[in-house]
């Protein structure tokens, strides 16, 4: 279904004179046929007077950024785009499958507006009528889906959210090839997320190929949240191109694991940090018991055999890698 642009039909002002004008005609033929005695002029008043409301129907008003999708009897005519007032066939109408269609984005108001309140008697019962905007907006909107829990490609489970900026570019697809393209947007987010959360793991793994080509790499999610987003993004694109929608955007809005093993993984992390951290100590600690062996042989402070240097060695590493504060012990004898 290709999309057809309306431009010739910005001529809404002076056909709303000419209806009014036709109008005032008609009241004037009414009254001279009343006085005149003239039952054609009368006949005619009476008959655009009845019927000429119709035309005031092909009236249509167009913001900046909307559209408004034409049909006539079952078939596509198609689109007014551009800002202005329009006049069109006024037996033609819009169509638009997700007027109704409330989702968790900017753009959809949960509220509803009210067009009047039908009493009748004494009966305190109402009926509301809900206004429906049969017309599309063109304007950036952004998706919020909720969150998911999927298993990463180790099996752990993650709850992931994201943020999807989008916009309609093919009204007559957006309308006509798809059955609701808010929903299919939605479902589509939902099914690439998944596809894409399953080839990365929550953190940095060992051996895991995330890019597909047979090399380990460190991508995770935690990590390379900007590749992953972009991925996601362009997988949303694929499946929303026949639905004439674009995708401008994709952020990962919430990652966290699942809170079944968030504690274990917290414990986890924290393990790995204290190795790291203890690693890093005895790197030091041994590097600073060498050099002070260095200084001591070097400068012939004091002479040390073997066995004395394995004991200074010792002392050294306690009290550089111990958790608490040394209280060293004083010799005030001899070494030997």
């Amino acid at each position: 279904m290709d999309e057809k642009i309306l431009n010739n039909k910005k001529n809404g002002m002076i056909m709303l004179f000419l209806f009014i004008f036709l109008y005032l005609i008609s009241i004037v033929c009414i009254i001279s046929g009343g006085f005149l005695g003239n039952p054609v002029l009368l006949i005619i008043g009476l008959l655009y007077t009845a019927l000429g409301w119709i035309p005031f129907c092909g009236l249509k008003i167009i913001k900046p950024q909307e559209a408004l999708v034409l049909t006539l009897f079952g078939k596509y005519v198609g689109t007014l785009k551009d800002a202005g007032f329009y006049f069109i066939n006024p037996f033609c109408s819009a169509f638009n499958p997700a007027a109704k269609t409330k989702l968790n984005q900017s753009g959809d108001v949960n509220e509803k507006n009210l067009l009047g309140t039908l009493k009748i008697g004494t009966d305190t019962s109402a009926s509301q009528f809900e206004t429906v905007n049969k017309k599309i907006s063109l304007k950036v909107m952004t998706l919020n889906n909720n969150r998911q829990k999927i298993n990463d490609c180790l099996g752990n489970p993650v709850e992931i959210g994201i943020a999807v900026m989008w916009k309609v570019v093919d009204t007559a697809k957006a309308v006509f090839n798809v059955d609701n393209y808010k929903e299919y947007l939605s479902l589509q987010c939902d099914s690439a997320l998944r596809d894409i959360v399953r080839m990365y793991p929550y953190d940095v793994a060992p051996n895991v190929d995330t890019t597909g080509d047979g090399i380990a790499d460190e991508g995770s999610l935690r990590g390379s949240s900007e590749i992953v987003a972009e991925r996601i993004r362009s997988e949303i694109q694929k499946k929303v191109n026949e639905a004439g929608l674009e995708i401008i955007e994709a952020r990962i809005t919430y990652l966290a694991y699942a809170p079944e093993i968030a504690a274990v993984m917290l414990q986890r992390q924290q393990a790995s940090a204290i190795i790291d951290a203890r690693k890093m100590i005895v790197d030091g600690a041994v590097g600073m018991v060498e050099m002070a062996l260095e200084r001591l042989s070097e400068n012939e402070v004091v002479t040390l055999d073997e066995e004395r240097k394995a004991a200074m060695v010792s002392n050294l590493l306690v009290v550089l890698c111990g958790n608490r504060d040394a209280q060293p012990i004083v010799n005030s004898g001899s070494l030997y």
